[in-house]
């Protein structure tokens, strides 16, 4: 509870105290009330963002979760030799952090010079682009969908694992087939943690912050000052000074992820995890 406080409650009431003020180069600070949270609902940079975000979430979680379904069902079927040095390859990258992540996918996919680029060109499409404004969103899926795919592929592999052996072989002995034991049987008995995983990676979604603001140093015009939510609250109070503006932008991200973890919570009551 003290550690809950410290890092998280008193932040918290600080950052909503320091919203409700306004630094003037005369007059100093003075009380503002809700005028900050007015000009962050007014701010077409911040929806933008958000929005994107929303999109980006929208693609990235199930093709995350889709993939990682798929090896955690592979290697729950022993069809796959060497499953746990694969599953040990697969979840590494989880492991290395979001900014090295990001330098290293910056380098393979560098325009003209990075192995990526060169490949789509010998494919015939030209100099591709990967860091353009109309390719960078989807650049930054590619990069989140590396990172986190082996995560939520240990995740599902445990829940497969967790379920009786006794009801793989009576499908067997009726005879099943592997893929109609997979998306028949198992599936449908893996689905809370999948309606989990949705929940925790599109929060992660709405949080996404460090993958773009590395690939801004390779193509600045491409990511925009309020890219995403995150981006927004950052370059505000740190990029322009003006940290209570970024303070009452990050209380509004904060209810936006709010409001989602509590219908994740809902959905999840209401399909009997919870009582």
């Amino acid at each position: 509870m003290l550690m809950l406080a410290l890092f998280m409650l008193v932040p918290t009431i600080y950052a909503i105290w320091s919203s409700l003020f306004t630094t003037k180069i005369i007059g100093g600070r003075q009380f503002a009330g809700l005028a900050n949270y007015v000009t962050v609902f007014e701010s077409g940079e911040f929806w933008s963002g958000v929005i994107r975000v929303l999109i980006f979430g929208a693609i990235q979680v199930p093709v995350t979760l889709a993939l990682a379904f798929l090896f955690a069902a592979l290697f729950d079927a022993g069809v796959i030799r060497g499953s746990r040095f694969f599953r040990t390859v697969y979840f590494m990258p989880f492991a290395v952090p979001g900014v090295v992540a990001s330098v290293m996918w910056s380098f393979l996919l560098l325009p003209n010079f990075g192995p990526y680029a060169q490949f789509v060109k010998q494919l015939g499409f030209g100099n591709v682009n990967f860091f353009s404004s109309s390719l960078i969103l989807p650049t930054i899926m590619l990069i989140v969908i590396w990172e986190w795919t082996g995560y939520n592929m240990t995740i599902l592999y445990t829940s497969l694992k967790a379920i009786p052996k006794e009801v793989t072989e009576a499908a067997i002995v009726e005879g099943a087939s592997l893929w109609r034991i997979i998306l028949r049987i198992k599936l449908p008995m893996v689905m809370p943690s999948i309606v989990m995983l949705v929940f925790l990676n599109a929060v992660g979604a709405l949080q996404l912050f460090t993958e773009p603001s590395i690939l801004a140093a390779f193509q600045p015009q491409a990511v925009s000052f309020g890219f995403t939510p995150s981006l927004f609250v950052y370059n505000t109070a740190v990029g322009s000074g003006q940290y209570e503006l970024g303070a009452a932008a990050a209380i509004v991200l904060a209810l936006i992820i709010g409001a989602l973890s509590v219908a994740g919570f809902a959905v999840r009551r209401r399909n009997g995890e919870f009582r």
